[in-house]
């Protein structure tokens, strides 16, 4: 199992200094302690999330800090972007981290998203897959064709060359459409349990497998990373209390924003018409959920029962979401716990493979 860090929950609403501290120090530590990436997000127009509207920038913020980690988009809204522009801004992030480069590539899900795009939102997965067909031929050298806003057609070849000869493909998914589709380009997987249980989405890591042999790949070399909530302590009952305080308020924000989206699919959830003891109580059903079986939030020893559940599911890599606790300390506390866990997990592998 690898282990990367992921961002997604940084409050963007804070006027403050050090926003980026968290960030910048905790992908340091990833550095100098072999995790295997960090991702940052693309957000937009919401305080959850709202550090992160260009994740080519804190990219190349990170370039700057680290040394060997390889720095992933987590992702890349491709309905969003010109596909020209992308290959041509990783190529400097490329560039600047010496081939350290990897693009996770969205569809894009909230609708308000798409005042910065020309294109649909209806279609925007369609969108999606002719954009990444674009940027990895411009990433390859090749010129392609393109158009200016009168339809007059220009053929196109980006520039400063990328280091890495190919670029290094990620599909967030959630639906088994979008699996299939990701196994027949042979990118890799990026998915969470944000939607569903590790039982519902294991199938679909199937379905991805059989996709990328079907298609000529080697099932077994596709990579499948599980975004998973992380905070790690010496006991699990510690560590779920002081956890407790963090998680409801990622929740409070996090429900805001779904409520958000239930309007938008025209079904009418107003928490506002919640009392205080409504919400207490729906926040405590829900983080009680959430620790069964949705997040590495315990100790290494009970961590370490939901690594041996996603191990079984097909899952290559853990990306840690650490930022939904904003207490920079906490966080940077337990990254040696998991810092720890990742090692036992090696020493695991280690033992499979010297008694093979």
């Amino acid at each position: 199992m690898e282990f990367s860090l992921f961002y997604f929950s940084g409050d963007g609403s804070k006027i403050e200094s050090n926003k980026y501290n968290l960030l910048i120090e905790s992908a340091k530590f990833a550095d100098k302690n072999n995790f295997s990436a960090v991702w940052t997000p693309e957000r937009h127009f919401h305080a959850f999330g709202g550090l992160y509207p260009s994740p080519s920038l804190t990219c190349t913020a990170l370039a700057m800090v680290t040394k060997q980690i390889q720095l992933r988009a987590g992702s890349v809204v491709m309905p969003l972007h010109n596909p020209a522009r992308v290959a041509e801004e990783w190529s400097v992030v490329d560039n600047l981290s010496n081939g350290r480069v990897a693009i996770g590539f969205a569809s894009g899900w909230t609708i308000d998203d798409f005042v910065l795009s020309t294109e649909s939102h209806a279609n925007r997965k369609e969108t999606m897959w002719r954009g990444i067909q674009t940027v990895q031929k411009l990433w390859e050298g090749e010129q392609v064709e393109l158009k200016d806003a009168t339809g007059k057609s220009f053929n196109v070849k980006t520039f400063p060359r990328p280091i890495q000869p190919k670029l290094p493909t990620w599909i967030v998914c959630q639906s088994s459409a979008t699996f299939i589709e990701a196994g027949k380009i042979g990118a890799n997987i990026l998915t969470s349990l944000l939607g569903a249980t590790l039982e519902e989405v294991a199938p679909q890591i199937s379905l991805y497998r059989q996709s990328l042999e079907q298609h000529g790949y080697d099932p077994n070399a596709g990579k499948v990373a599980m975004m998973i909530h992380t905070f790690l302590g010496e006991d699990f009952d510690t560590i779920k209390e002081a956890a407790r305080e963090p998680f409801y308020n990622y929740l409070k924000t996090h429900i805001e924003l779904l409520e958000n989206l239930a309007k938008n699919a025209g079904i009418n959830v107003d928490l506002k018409k919640f009392t205080e003891a409504d919400m207490n109580s729906l926040l405590r059903f829900a983080y009680e959920g959430w620790l069964k079986g949705r997040t590495l939030i315990g100790s290494k020893t009970t961590c370490m029962e939901m690594i041996e559940r996603l191990k079984n599911a097909g899952v290559d890599e853990v990306a840690c979401l650490i930022d939904f606790n904003d207490n920079f300390d906490d966080v940077m506390t337990s990254l040696p716990y998991l810092k720890d866990l990742k090692n036992m997990c090696n020493l695991e592998k280690e033992k499979m493979m010297s008694l093979s």
